[in-house]
């Protein structure tokens, strides 16, 4: 009876000595240990990682033991860290499963940030994904990696790098460090977030996307105001509709620039380069988005306001003068020429 008495006391005591343990503070074990030994070593986690995911990150740095991963993700689970793990680069010493979790209790990571710009294009694109800047041709082979997208969203995907620009939507994004493979991912899971439920699973969805992107871009190079988006949308929808030709000035600038020449204002000698980007020769959409469309470009494509005008201007401040007759766009070319 003592004796089970005394096994049960030092139970307890064991309990609450190991609750005591567990309840200090990791400013309290700095003040009285020292975490770990050497210099501290950089750990990268990857974002979408869960606990045990990230520490055999942390051992395959060799921060703990190999085959100790399991025990640190414990210690990680036991202090909470596994709910407030973020992605990011770690600083922390090498030591036992232990004492890098109280280490990661108040270790902090560091992050790279990476924009990308609405109207970028494949020529800018590579400069914006990754420090340093990313070639064209690392470009196109990022683009067409598959493993970089949402599942979900890869059978709607173009097959062809160009097309595939516009589904990166464009953001600040703050990354464990600026690859292009960490903003690609990341561009295009936004992306998926933001439109996967305009998509209609009764159409064709893989060639609607296709043209709602191209669509989509074209809004972007043509307005600069967000509530003007949906009308030029409009407007492109009509003349589509109708078979008229585009003519859109951005698809000049962009056939040119393939080209490589870059236009900063198109003549009418420019209006005949031969390409299939050109709409004022070709008819119907491009065969590519000429850029990464904005989130307000996007929203525009997939719902064009209704409208009956046919054409537009741009006058001095960026907005444009609509008009549903030649007659009345040639008198909103006038104006906008007095102002």
């Amino acid at each position: 009876m003592k004796r089970s008495l005394l096994n049960f006391l030092l139970f307890l005591g064991s309990a609450a000595f190991y609750l005591w343990i567990v309840s200090l503070s990791p400013q309290w074990w700095d003040g009285h240990f020292t975490l770990g030994t050497g210099k501290p070593a950089s750990v990268r986690v990857p974002s979408g990682v869960n606990a045990r995911q990230a520490a055999e990150e942390f051992a395959a740095a060799g921060v703990v033991e190999q085959g100790r991963g399991g025990e640190l993700a414990r210690w990680m689970g036991r202090f909470s860290i596994d709910r407030r793990l973020r992605p990011g680069v770690y600083s922390v010493k090498k030591g036992t499963p232990w004492e890098v979790a109280r280490q990661l209790e108040t270790a902090e990571p560091v992050f790279a940030t990476a924009t990308i710009l609405p109207g970028a294009d494949k020529f800018s694109l590579g400069e914006m994904l990754s420090a340093p800047p990313l070639t064209e041709k690392a470009l196109e082979e990022l683009l067409l990696r598959d493993d970089l997208y949402p599942g979900k969203m890869i059978p709607l995907l173009p097959e062809t790098a160009e097309g595939r620009i516009a589904f990166l939507l464009p953001e600040t994004f703050h990354l464990p460090e600026k690859s292009g493979k960490e903003t690609i991912g990341a561009a295009a899971e936004f992306w998926w977030k933001k439109f996967a439920p305009l998509i209609s699973k009764e159409e064709d969805g893989k060639s609607r996307l296709k043209n709602l992107s191209v669509l989509a871009s074209l809004v972007e190079r043509e307005a600069l105001w967000d509530d003007e988006r949906p009308l030029v949308a409009g407007v492109i929808e009509n003349r589509l509709r109708k078979k008229m030709l585009l003519q859109v000035d951005a698809t000049v600038v962009y056939a040119w620039k393939l080209q490589g020449r870059n236009l900063t204002r198109v003549l009418n000698k420019d209006l005949e380069i031969e390409s299939p980007y050109n709409t004022y020769i070709v008819s119907g959409l491009p065969p590519e988005p000429i850029c990464v469309p904005s989130e307000e470009s996007w929203r525009a494509a997939f719902a064009p306001r209704e409208t009956e005008y046919l054409y537009y201007v741009a006058g001095p401040d960026g907005r444009h003068l609509f008009s549903k007759t030649y007659s009345g766009h040639l008198r909103n070319i006038r104006t906008v020429r007095a102002k």
